[in-house]
Formats: C-alpha cells, sequence, structure tokens
C-alpha cells in the first residue's frame, strides 16, 4: 500500500540534479558491460539495436538465415519500453522517484541473465531457446534503461546511443574551444555530460570483455553488482513516496 508523504519541490528538484550528475555515467557503464557481454556471449547486441538491424538486412540480402535473438531483439526492445512506460503511468511518479522502481527492476533482470547463464551456458548454444530466452531478458534490461533515462531525467544523454553522443561531445568542444557566439547552447555542460556517458561506455566495453574472458558464464556478475550498487546508493535516501 503505497504512502504518500507532501513533497518539497526544491528537494526534488536537488535530487534530479543529483541524479542526472552520476547515474548516466553508472548507466553507461553497465550499458557497455552488457552490449560486449551479450554480443560474445549471446551472438545479439543488446543495448545497440541499430547494429541487430544492419546484421538482419545484410544476411537477408546475402543469405542465410538471420539468428533469432537478432530477428526479435527489435520487437522485445519496443515490447520493454512500452512496458516502462506503463509502469511509470502506473505508479504515477517522476523525476527520482521513477527511477528508484525501474532501477530495481533494471536489477533484477539482470540478476536473471547471471542465473540463466550459469544454469545453461547459452555460450555453448546460441541457438536453444533458453539462449534467445537470456537474450531477451538482456534486451529488456537495456530497453528499460534507455526509457528510463527519458521518463525520468530528459535531460540526460543516452547510455546507450553512442554515435549521438560523441558527435554532440564534438560539436560541444568545437564551440568551447572556437572564439565568438557558440553554434550550440551551454557547449560546456552538454561537453561534459556526453564525455562521461562516452567514457563510459567505452570503459564498460572494455570491463565486460575482461568479464567474458575471465569469468566465463559468471560474466554478467559485474553488470549485476554495478546495477545493485545503484539501488543500494538511491534506496536508502529519504524518498518522499514509500
Amino acid at each position: 500500500m503505497a504512502v504518500s508523504i507532501e513533497s518539497n519541490p526544491e528537494s526534488d528538484l536537488s535530487e534530479l540534479m543529483r541524479f542526472e550528475r552520476w547515474l548516466p555515467s553508472l548507466l553507461s557503464v553497465i550499458a557497455g558491460m552488457v552490449d560486449v557481454i551479450g554480443f560474445l556471449t549471446l551472438g545479439v547486441f543488446t543495448a545497440h539495436i541499430t547494429g541487430n538491424l544492419v546484421v538482419i538486412a545484410a544476411l537477408l540480402v546475402r543469405g542465410g538465415p538471420p539468428n533469432l535473438s537478432q530477428v526479435l531483439a527489435v520487437p522485445f526492445f519496443a515490447l520493454a519500453v512500452a512496458a516502462v512506460w506503463l509502469i511509470a503511468k502506473a505508479v504515477e511518479r517522476r523525476g527520482a522517484a521513477l527511477a528508484r522502481p525501474l532501477l530495481v527492476i533494471q536489477f533484477l533482470l539482470l540478476t536473471c541473465v547471471l542465473i540463466l547463464s550459469i544454469i545453461h551456458s547459452p555460450a555453448a548454444n546460441r541457438q536453444s531457446w533458453m539462449s534467445v530466452v537470456i537474450a531477451m531478458i538482456a534486451v529488456s534490461s537495456m530497453a528499460g534503461q534507455s526509457a528510463l533515462l527519458r521518463l525520468a531525467l530528459p535531460g540526460a544523454p543516452s547510455t546507450i546511443v553512442m554515435t549521438s553522443n560523441l558527435t554532440n561531445a564534438t560539436l560541444s568542444l568545437l564551440d568551447t574551444l572556437s572564439p565568438g557566439r557558440p553554434l550550440t547552447e551551454g557547449a560546456d555542460e552538454h561537453l561534459k555530460k556526453t564525455s562521461k556517458v562516452v567514457i563510459g561506455f567505452f570503459a564498460g566495453c572494455i570491463a565486460g570483455a575482461a568479464a567474458v574472458s575471465f569469468l566465463g558464464e559468471w560474466a554478467w556478475l559485474p553488470p549485476v553488482v554495478l546495477a545493485g550498487g545503484a539501488c543500494v546508493w538511491r534506496l536508502d535516501g529519504n524518498a518522499h513516496t514509500l
């Protein structure tokens, strides 16, 4: 049963700003790890849906059936985003208060991926139905992360689409270094935000590849730990809705 406590607008804004400072960077690391681990063990881009579309199109034209996980990743990503939207509508929360339950859901999804990967070793048979199930759960976790930012932190850069982030970072850097009136508003702030997530995502990719090499089926453990840390970090604070 939900117990509502009158919120303080200034406190809400302050908490939202704190979320925007640290959460996108952490989520970009998680996204990089999940994307690389999914690609190396499941043969599917769990966060980079564009990559799945490219591979599907190439296989269809050049011959050969595409990986079932790659085909299903696109609709499952959309369905997971829709599910997050429904959850947001149901809980009637905004900002940091909405981010909390969505972070918990991401943690639970990644935990399921870890447990099922340890039990079934999907890397040994990527075409098995269990490998497809695991891949779709991982895709859903990244879809939820993407929707989380758009709904709870609309001012934050994407943590899974690095092409647009790199474009924005480059333009912001040029505006920051060049004299005269900048072509983009808030170039300094945009540069800080986008560069953090680009660096975080790349660091996550390296860490994910290392996890696959050294941890095997336990490679999903590091992103699970980070996702759990994000939940604990914020859930120990004072919430306005319990």
